[in-house]
């Protein structure tokens, strides 16, 4: 009877063990298809890690390197899963290591350090517990004690499912092409094998990155932007203000409105506009991405290219806008840690967010209002006869959308105070994102508080104003913008007449580009900007 009782109980141990291991491989890696079709699967990998171990028996080693293969992939795979639902593309273990200790910093700020610290916690525990499962899987099935001639049977049979797997990821992979795909499928090693060819990939690409980076024909221009005779010129980024802003039916609506209010309102302050599209090198989240293609020239779609550029010695617009006579600063209200790398961007002045005088409170993760913002930077730089340069960073519109702050009168802006009944208002972040439209619609009315911030603030500039460049970073996450499409609009707004120098670029005219205009990349903005506003031609060719 006790016999019987073990036996059962081995044989429960087996099977469970095999389905923990069913669950971990048919485990996909990207959010489109955690639905049934894509869960419902037989892994291959399955039937060789069985086979396998009844063929090895108890081989000292094997059950704990297979487990730690096995939790390692999983891992990769979730961190696949967060990556293509925040920025819309595959983890990457070269350059995308930093964004754990970042992500762990936003859930800090969203939900609080001491939840952020238990769910940390949690999924070191939960990794863990893994591990000693699939070990403890894998041993029961070394244990099964077979006869010589059917370990033999197990090891051709581990073989022969090898070798399916590696025909199903070969001809996923692009290596070699069938007729029909394999039965089954190899999903868990084909994420590996990819994620191998992406690690070799971008240590390659980081090598052709440095030596592009090492040719630059506008490092050596003398009197840039002479065209613009002394005007103050200022950048202001809006944070997740992409194409879904003009093209997606759930935030088209308002954002048009607020556009073509903006247009007249603009216009009556008598100014010129010109709007355009640029692609840029990510989405969702890493606006310094962004900042980096624009101001360096180089196109910065990873954070492995990221530092090579900042390490590079790269001339930014900022260097450039210096050597010509002007002074450089960057308002970042978003910068609460040290940002040594601002060193490298040619910015003589730096307001971080301790530098901004706001007295309000933050709201969640967002250290100030835009509006605030936008009130306060002209009186951080001293009087100085010397044209401006100033970049401006704003983040009103940056996940997680809660609280969404409301316009005041321009002349009650005083010390930030008077925003605090706004920034004490519900719900929290964790109560808005369990609701996925209740989220997207807190994204549509922060992105327009920002266009209205902006857009107000220019306006009140009249016919002085600087030549300003008003651009998204990036889209949001592909979950908000309802499409993996990276462009972003940019508008250039000046009094009239500056404008026509960049007749040549077929920006619309107005703050909505058309939706047909070519979007060209975010790298090619500095180099373009440089030709059209300076009058000193440069001896290499410059693509446009």
């Amino acid at each position: 009877m006790a016999g019987a009782a073990q036996s059962m109980i081995r044989t429960v141990t087996l099977f469970a063990s095999a389905g923990v291991m069913l669950v971990v491989l048919a485990l996909p890696n990207h959010p489109g298809q955690m639905n049934y079709n894509g869960l419902v699967h037989w892994p291959i990998e399955l039937s060789v890690l069985l086979f396998a171990m009844l063929a090895l028996g108890r081989t000292r080693g094997v059950a704990s390197g297979l487990a730690l293969v096995l939790v390692s992939v999983t891992l990769l795979k979730l961190a696949d899963l967060a990556s293509f639902a925040a920025y819309n593309r595959a983890f990457n273990p070269v350059s995308d290591l930093f964004l754990v200790e970042a992500g762990v910093g936003l859930l800090s700020d969203s939900v609080g350090a001491a939840s952020a610290y238990f769910v940390v916690a949690s999924c070191v525990v939960a990794t863990g517990f893994l591990y000693m499962l699939l070990r403890g899987g894998l041993k029961a099935w070394e244990r099964v004690a077979l006869p010589g001639p059917a370990r033999v049977v197990a090891l051709a049979a581990a073989l022969a499912t090898g070798g399916w797997a590696v025909a199903d990821t070969g001809h996923h992979l692009g290596y070699w092409t069938f007729e029909k795909s394999p039965p089954g499928s190899a999903r868990t090693t084909r994420v590996a094998v990819a994620r191998i060819g992406d690690v070799r990939e971008t240590v390659a690409d980081l090598e052709r990155f440095r030596q592009a980076a090492q040719v630059d024909p506008m490092r050596d221009i003398v009197g840039a932007f002479d065209r613009l005779e002394g005007r103050d010129i200022l950048l202001i980024w809006i944070e997740s203000y992409g194409r879904a802003s003009i093209d997606n039916p759930e935030y088209a609506p308002t954002h048009l409105d607020t556009l073509r209010r903006a247009e007249r309102q603009i216009a009556g302050a008598g100014l010129e506009m010109k709007s355009g599209w640029v692609t840029s090198p990510t989405a969702g989240g890493q606006s310094w991405l962004a900042h980096g293609a624009l101001g360096s020239g180089l196109w910065t779609a990873d954070n492995a290219r990221y530092r090579a550029m900042i390490a590079s010695g790269q001339k930014w617009l900022f260097h450039l806008a210096a050597e010509a006579g002007y002074r450089t600063a960057a308002v970042m209200p978003a910068i609460t840690m040290a940002w040594p790398e601002s060193a490298a961007m040619g910015f003589e002045h730096v307001f971080e967010a301790k530098d901004i005088p706001y007295a309000g409170e933050p709201f969640n993760w967002v250290t100030m209002p835009d509006q605030f913002t936008l009130a306060a930077y002209d009186a951080l730089l001293p009087d100085d006869p010397r044209p401006d340069f100033i970049q401006v960073a704003l983040i009103s519109s940056h996940a997680p959308w809660t609280p969404v702050p409301e316009m005041l009168p321009w002349d009650e802006i005083g010390n930030g105070t008077e925003f605090n009944e706004m920034a004490a208002r519900g719900p929290t972040p964790r109560d808005l994102w369990k609701d996925r439209a209740a989220v997207r619609d807190a994204y549509r009315r922060s992105v327009d508080y920002s266009l209205n911030a902006v857009f107000s603030h220019v306006a009140r500039l009249g016919e002085d104003a600087p030549l300003v460049i008003v651009a998204g970073d990036h889209q949001a996450a592909g979950l908000i913008a309802g499409s993996d499409n990276r462009d972003v609009p940019v508008h250039m707004i000046a009094p009239p007449g500056v404008l026509s120098l960049i007749d040549g670029w077929g920006w619309t005219g107005g703050m909505i580009p058309a939706r047909e205009l070519e979007a060209q990349r975010m790298d090619g903005f500095r180099n373009a900007f440089i030709r059209a506003f300076s009058s000193v031609e440069q001896v290499a060719e410059v693509a446009p």
